[in-house]
């Protein structure tokens, strides 16, 4: 096996163990999300509704960034699969490894990106 499939291998098994945590944190967060609890409902302090009110948004807010990262950790799995990893999207060049081994789910190359963020 030659350098570059160990570095595939290895990124491809770092994203699926990044994919598992993510799916542990997204069910815990889940789990403690105030409005999963039906029995709140029975509770008519409106402190206790503010309280859970803001808790859940926050929630939330980490629940739909948890989502999106398992939408790219997809993503790039794909990628994998279909022998399209490595490539920037944006100019078609291959991304540097050190770059894909920083960031397993990266879409362009560091120049692309640069330029993207102006």
């Amino acid at each position: 096996m030659n350098q570059s499939e160990e570095i595939l291998k290895k990124i491809k098994r770092q994203l699926k163990e990044d994919r598992l945590k993510t799916n542990v944190h997204l069910k815990s967060l889940i789990d403690q999300d105030p409005y999963a609890d039906t029995d709140r409902l029975t509770d008519n302090s409106i402190d206790t509704d503010a309280s859970e009110e803001s808790s859940h948004e926050r929630m939330e807010a980490m629940i739909k960034e948890l989502k999106l990262h398992l939408t790219e950790l997809d993503r790039t799995l794909e990628k994998i699969e279909n022998g399209c990893y490595g490539k920037c999207i944006t100019c078609g060049k291959i991304i540097d490894s050190h770059r894909l081994t920083i960031k397993p789910t990266a879409l362009n190359c560091v120049d692309c990106e640069r330029k993207a963020e102006v």
